[in-house]
């Protein structure tokens, strides 16, 4: 019978993980790619602090993708100082809306 409870248990906590899995909602981020825009929206651009560094463009790169990207540079796993304040600015679901809209731009 403990058996029975603690896989209940277990089957309980899996149940509350799934559950809180952020959905990211490309329609909440026009308000929180105000940052973004100033470097990866321009084709070819470089920003040059602290050295020269290519900006990618990030439109139609893949949710997952960029939200791994932002949660290195949070965690600062990547390194490059812009990147790494912006974000530490974001939430989880800030990172999800943010990755979410920029899946759905048109590769450029």
């Amino acid at each position: 019978m403990k058996k029975i409870y603690a896989l209940l248990g277990l089957y309980a906590i899996a149940q509350a993980g799934i559950a809180a899995e952020i959905i990211g909602n490309p329609k909440a981020a026009p308000a929180k790619i105000e940052m973004c825009i100033g470097c990866h929206a321009i084709p070819g651009y470089k920003a040059t602090f602290p050295e020269v560094y290519p900006v990618p463009m990030i439109g139609g790169q893949s949710a997952k993708y960029i939200e791994a990207a932002l949660n290195s540079y949070k965690k600062g796993d990547r390194k490059h100082p812009s990147m790494n304040g912006i974000a530490a600015s974001l939430s989880d679901q800030d990172i999800a809306d943010v990755a979410a809209y920029y899946s759905q731009q048109v590769r450029k």
